[in-house]
């Protein structure tokens, strides 16, 4: 595949910014959150709107996130480093573990469209009458409908933190209108707020979106430059499939050399070569068992 060079990487400094009195404001009462969780993700639905954004890749990376706060919740140490590793260095007949369970469970529902289809493929030990009642859950404001779902999964079963999570970031995706989940209720939230109910719950998840939205915003423009790099020096690559490995990091927070479409010499040359040009970056500071990323 060819790549067109971008003629102006510093335009993607245009990205619409997230307003500062969304960023500086520390309001107390429900309704202040709310207006200031309405604003933040209006402003979301902005940046995801914009075609330099690389929309998989941010999901995929916010998948982490969800998954690495998720993983905390029930109490295990596995973070970052280690759920990268549980999954991307997974070999065939290899199981990922409970926490790499989490990271898969979150990366499936970040790729899929939201419909209760494709969440019952992406996860299938879900319920799909479950599922069709969280999507369809009440007719409220986005935030109100992902805190019902939230409750409501939690109370049946309380230590579903992570089903529940996923199920309030569809309600909250679809009542939105976007066409895929992005996962961010979990990363905002605290582990004592999933224990909450009504309208601390409500407000719970109105700051949790604030925080989360924040950082989502800063990660969009920051891989949008990043991409925007990668494909203007995408035509110097040579080897055979550089392509199809392109498309690969455009769309996976991390890859390991073993999956890229190449022989295993020439993937780790390829992965060499796009560090060097400042395309990637390699993530673990390992020398074997390596994986990169933009």
């Amino acid at each position: 595949m060819t790549f067109a060079r971008p003629d102006h990487i510093s335009d993607l400094d245009t990205l619409p910014r997230m307003p500062a009195w969304v960023i500086s404001v520390r309001p107390e009462t429900l309704e202040d959150v709310a207006f200031l969780s309405g604003a933040a993700l209006n402003h979301l639905h902005l940046v995801l709107g914009r075609g330099e954004v690389p929309h998989a890749l941010l999901r995929d990376r916010l998948a982490l996130r969800a998954a690495e706060a998720c993983v905390a919740f029930s109490g295990r140490p596995e973070r970052e480093a280690e759920l990268r590793d549980a999954v991307h260095l997974l070999r065939p007949g290899d199981l990922p573990g409970p926490a790499g369970e989490t990271y898969l469970a979150w990366k499936r529902v970040a790729e899929r469209p939201v419909s209760v289809k494709a969440l019952g493929r992406a996860l299938p030990s879900l319920d799909p009458r479950q599922v069709a009642a969280c999507l369809g859950a009440g007719r409220g404001a986005p935030v109100t409908r992902a805190a019902m779902v939230l409750e409501a999964v939690l109370i049946d079963a309380p230590r579903m933190e992570t089903k529940a999570l996923i199920l309030a970031d569809a309600a909250l995706a679809q009542a939105l209108g976007w066409d895929h989940l992005v996962p961010l209720l979990a990363a905002g939230l605290k582990r004592v707020d999933l224990r909450k109910q009504g309208g601390d719950l409500r407000l719970a998840c109105h700051r949790a979106l604030i925080s989360s939205v924040i950082e989502a915003v800063r990660q969009a423009a920051d891989l949008a430059r990043r991409a925007a790099h990668l494909k203007a020096v995408a035509p110097k690559l040579r080897a055979k499939g550089a392509g199809e490995a392109v498309e690969m990091f455009l769309s996976r927070d991390a890859v390991a050399p073993s999956s890229l479409p190449l022989p295993d010499r020439a993937a780790r040359r390829l992965c060499d070569r796009l560090v060097d040009l400042s395309a990637v970056r390699e993530l673990t500071g390992r020398d074997t068992f390596r994986l990169y990323g933009v």
